[in-house]
């Protein structure tokens, strides 16, 4: 059985709201999702969140914390996501996706999250629910 590893980054701003991305394949209806990708050859989870988010928002991350670790898989491949509270250290939105797709960066309140379209439906609870503690 293939797993693959990767990474994402829950960062919240002062206003109580996260960074999210809309992504999906040009064909596709968009969904929304925090910054997250696959782990490349070479790299520590950590150097994937950072970059990750790096790539799909234009911001410089640093670590603060292991949020989470969700598991999951399909016939013959499983997965393996790990969840980072990060903070923003420099930089401005802007995408520099070199596969194509994340299409707007944003960041959403809790009532906006409710209601998003999401990329990973399983996380809605957990997003709100890491809003809650945090404000």
């Amino acid at each position: 059985m293939n797993k693959w590893y990767g990474a994402a980054g829950v960062c919240m701003n002062e206003q109580g709201q996260l960074l999210m991305v809309l992504q999906g394949k040009r064909e596709e209806e968009k969904s929304w999702s925090v910054p997250s990708g696959g782990m490349e050859k070479g790299e520590t989870l950590e150097d994937c969140c950072i970059r990750e988010v790096y790539e799909e928002t234009g911001y410089r991350c640093e670590i603060k914390q292991m949020l989470r670790v969700k598991e999951g898989g399909f016939e013959e491949s499983a997965f393996q996501v790990t969840y980072y509270e990060i903070e923003v250290t420099a930089g401005s939105p802007t995408i520099h996706d070199p596969d194509g797709l994340i299409h707007a960066i944003s960041w959403h309140s809790a009532d906006m999250i409710r209601e998003l379209q999401l990329s990973f439906e399983e996380d809605r609870s957990f997003l709100l629910e890491y809003i809650s503690k945090k404000i």
